[in-house]
């Protein structure tokens, strides 16, 4: 079985993550691992957090040597930050700090208030925060590192913030390159246009949404199940983004298209090459069919919505006072649709690590690869 776990604070001394279930003998490159931290710090209109904070990953558990041993993988963020809250993110002592009542509107403050009887609205958003997100880049670094050595690549693009979309209509995502720009764009006249808008809502103390996706590469035909909802692949890959702070959409391939055109224009035709090798001309179904990887690049596609802690406050209420305020204010981002791409990476690459391991199974690097290697003789025939 792989899982994973994360735990911490925005705020407080560090954030953790438990990786369980990679194989024994895979090779670690820490500082591959830190360059994803790297790359959620990224972007134009994050916030003065990403000032503070230099991500950067300890290994406390799991591997030796620079390879992993098969047990469970500690890893730790320290939050810098940290020496600037001790009063007011103490484990233990008295509470000297004002507490936080006003709730924003589109965060977990007054849900989680109510649901886990809190007077302080600190007690949700520190957990709640997107900060948590760190922790799962560090996860998702080891587990992406599993799949390159499984020849699995995943990549990421961003495609509209604020409205301003990206012309995606000639990019082949058999062979989509990382994109280092600070928004991960890959259209260069569309980015600038977005650096306008973030610009433009950061001067009005607004805040942007956006639309980012995902791409697995090279992905063999047959991971995952049609057997039960829960063993479905595309399940588990919506499930997995919507649990990313701030997603509210998620769609596979064509997504919400197919509401738009007949059966005839979207399924994607199968042909032989003189080979006999099944090739597609499209790719609507996004890579995915009856739950299955069907060979074809997996794209996911995911819609944040605009960050709730604004600059130029909401109506809200105050939990303690009863009366209607303007939402509290915490140090936040403009535009963060980048870094969520990144994070969406990551959230992918823990999803199809776990279906990977348990399609192919063993419980070193060297069975489980033997097992990509026969399954796919057998397939091609």
């Amino acid at each position: 079985m792989f899982r994973f776990l994360t735990a911490g604070e925005s705020h407080g001394q560090c954030l953790t993550a438990i990786v369980e279930g990679i194989p024994a003998g895979l090779k670690i490159n820490l500082e591959e691992m830190n360059a994803q931290m790297a790359r959620r710090q990224k972007g134009y209109g994050r916030g003065g957090r990403m000032t503070i904070e230099t991500d950067k990953v300890d290994i406390l558990s799991g591997v030796r040597f620079g390879e992993t041993m098969g047990d469970p993988i500690t890893l730790r963020v320290v939050n810098k930050d940290w020496e600037n809250w001790t009063d007011r993110m103490s484990v233990m002592g008295t509470p000297t700090w004002t507490k936080v009542t006003a709730a924003r509107p589109g965060h977990a403050d007054y849900v989680g208030v109510k649901k886990y009887n809190r007077e302080d609205i600190r007690d949700i958003l520190e957990r709640s925060s997107a900060r948590e997100t760190a922790a799962r880049v560090a996860a998702g670094a080891v587990a992406r590192q599993f799949l390159d050595a499984c020849g699995i690549n995943i990549v990421s693009q961003v495609i509209n913030i604020g409205g301003v979309k990206a012309d995606t209509t000639n990019i082949d995502y058999k062979t989509l390159k990382p994109n280092n720009s600070d928004l991960n764009c890959n259209d260069a006249d569309a980015e600038q246009k977005m650096h306008e808008v973030i610009r433009d809502a950061g001067q009005a103390g607004d805040t942007l949404g956006g639309v980012f996706e995902v791409v697995v590469q090279n992905m063999p035909i047959g991971v995952g199940s049609h057997i039960q909802w829960d063993r479905r692949l595309d399940m588990q890959l919506a499930g997995a983004m919507m649990s990313i702070q701030a997603i509210k959409g998620v769609e596979i391939g064509e997504g919400f298209g197919y509401a738009n055109k007949p059966g005839s224009k979207l399924h994607d035709e199968m042909f032989y090459d003189e080979n006999k090798n099944v090739y597609r001309k499209t790719n609507h179904a996004g890579g995915i069919e009856g739950g299955m990887s069907n060979g074809e690049p997996i794209i996911v596609r995911a819609c944040m919505k605009p960050i709730p802690t604004l600059m130029t406050p909401l109506h809200s209420i105050d939990i303690e006072s009863k009366e209607e305020v303007l939402a509290c204010k915490e140090r936040s981002d403009v535009c963060a649709v980048q870094a969520a791409s990144v994070v969406g990476e990551a959230m992918v690459a823990l999803t199809i690590a776990k279906a990977v391991i348990e399609t192919f199974g063993g419980s070193c690097m060297a069975d489980l690869l033997n097992n990509i290697k026969s399954y796919n003789e057998r397939i091609k025939g």
